[in-house]
């Protein structure tokens, strides 16, 4: 039975719980208008609560809903938890602790790259309610100014190309003709870094014209920017064929013997008309003269032929006698990478290796070191890359970043070369192809630490594919090693082959 006393406590009991459940909601607010971010720069994307009630001992979910199963910053508990972080974050996002209890949950993002643009949610969560705002971002970069390059002489006219580097959203490049008019010109070229900006490149023949002025203008129209660069092409380059394409054919006194004798040759034909039979025969005998000359030098330039490949052999062969024994080191070797008993060869697996983590383990990315590091002289290795499409090698310095997300470059402490889907490059701050003329079937990796230098070569063809030079190398550099499915082997090295 119910007393009267009894009900008015049950009553009392139901209006308690209703005021705190009441107390315990909240709104989170944020901008209701889109956020422009200019690369490069620091932002504030606001977001707070109402009331202004404290949320430190609440958890404050930042996401970028494109990779919304990483967070972008993750407080909880009093703790900010970095396991789970999206790497391309890591060290860039904060909080404004000071101001979390009045409600404050604004994150500061800094030095803004291209891929942070996206739509972000800023979730507050209590034990007993949660919110959420969502924020759209949207980022600016302007492009370098297009660098136009002459590519020579092309069927229909002259080839000419132009570059742009550094852009956000993605841009269009036009060619045009001195009246503004556009020109007919190949697909664009758009590659997109790891930090999410645009490089456009596009080729163009053009033919000669009144004033030969061409523009080359990039423009993004949802940023509203655009850039260009105007180029005057001299009429005699449109002219000059033959004897350009012979430069490339015949020695330089043979090209120089036959330029001036067919341009005095034209110059008596046309002033002296009555000389012309005569002329000819004098023409005919010269191009005897000539053609034996050029037996002669055809001759010449097989023996210096000869002599430059023995050069390039005893080089070669000097270079390779700073050999090393290079063994891989599996205390770094990501857990998916699989190694030989010998640790020679390395291959990606299907799935990760229960492995123990440790300081010197890749985690993010399936790469490997050698277990020797080097911080003096010269060391030199080779690696079989027959029949791989997908693989990077060179040295890495021994401070590397193994934990998240980084870029190959000599600045982050990378400095290699890789093939990536039958392109090679080398990869520099800013990445250049390599095009090469063979596939190499085995890579040899030369360092000479003193001189700051890090040479790649094709071993079958004794050539040289690329070099870092003038670098600054103040600790241990170690060989480094990234394959796809098929293996990479660490050739044994016999000065006889």
């Amino acid at each position: 039975m119910v007393t009267g006393r009894d009900s008015l406590f049950v009553s009392l009991l139901i209006l308690l719980h209703s005021l705190t459940s009441e107390s315990a909601k909240f709104e989170v607010l944020g901008p209701t208008e889109p956020i422009v971010a200019v690369a490069g720069d620091d932002i504030i994307l606001p977001c707070y609560l109402k009331p202004n009630i404290s949320v430190e001992d609440m958890t404050v979910d930042w996401r970028n809903l494109d990779f919304v199963n990483d967070p972008v910053y993750l407080y909880q508990n009093g703790k900010i938890i970095l396991e789970d972080q999206n790497p391309s974050y890591r060290g860039r996002t904060s909080l404004f602790k000071e101001e979390l209890w009045r409600g404050n949950t604004s994150l500061k993002l800094t030095r803004v790259q291209g891929n942070d643009e996206g739509l972000y949610e800023c979730l507050i969560k209590s034990p007993s309610w949660y919110e959420d705002v969502q924020i759209q971002v949207f980022v600016k970069a302007v492009g370098s100014r297009p660098v136009v390059s002459i590519e020579g002489h092309r069927e229909g006219g002259m080839g000419l190309v132009c570059q742009s580097e550094g852009w956000h959203p993605e841009p269009d490049l036009v060619w045009l003709d001195s009246k503004g008019v556009n020109l007919s010109a190949e697909t664009s070229e758009t590659h997109r870094d790891l930090k999410g900006f645009y490089t456009i490149k596009r080729h163009v023949i053009v033919q000669e014209t009144d004033t030969n002025r061409f523009t080359c203008r990039v423009l993004q129209r949802r940023i509203n920017e655009e850039v260009e660069t105007e180029v005057h092409i001299p009429s005699e380059l449109f002219d000059y064929t033959t004897p350009w394409r012979l430069s490339f054919l015949v020695s330089f006194p043979l090209g120089v013997i036959c330029v001036i004798g067919l341009a005095l040759t034209v110059y008596w034909i046309h002033k002296k008309k009555e000389q012309q039979r005569s002329l000819l025969d004098d023409l005919r005998r010269d191009y005897d003269v000539l053609s034996r000359d050029y037996d002669v030098l055809s001759r010449d330039y097989g023996q210096q032929s000869s002599v430059l490949d023995d050069l390039r052999k005893y080089v070669f062969e000097a270079i390779r006698r700073h050999a090393v024994d290079v063994t891989l080191d599996p205390d770094t070797a990501h857990p998916n990478l699989i190694l030989s008993d010998d640790g020679k060869q390395v291959r990606r697996g299907d799935i990760d290796q229960n492995l123990p983590d440790n300081p010197k383990r890749f985690t993010y990315y399936p790469w490997v070191l050698g277990k020797e590091g080097f911080s003096s002289g010269r060391f030199y290795y080779e690696v079989q890359v027959k029949e791989k499409t997908k693989w990077t090698m060179g040295v890495a310095r021994e401070s590397v970043y193994r934990k998240g997300m980084i870029t190959q470059s000599p600045g982050n402490g990378y400095w290699t070369v890789w093939l990536w889907d039958g392109e090679y490059q080398a990869l520099t701050d800013t990445p250049v192809t390599l095009p090469l003329r063979e596939e190499p079937q085995k890579v040899g990796v030369f360092v000479d630490y003193e001189e700051g230098q890090v040479s790649f070569f094709n071993v079958e063809a004794r050539s040289h594919i690329y070099s870092f030079t003038g670098q600054n190398f103040n600790e241990k550099l170690y060989p480094y090693f990234y394959t796809y499915h098929n293996p990479l082997v660490i050739c044994p090295l016999h000065l006889t082959d």
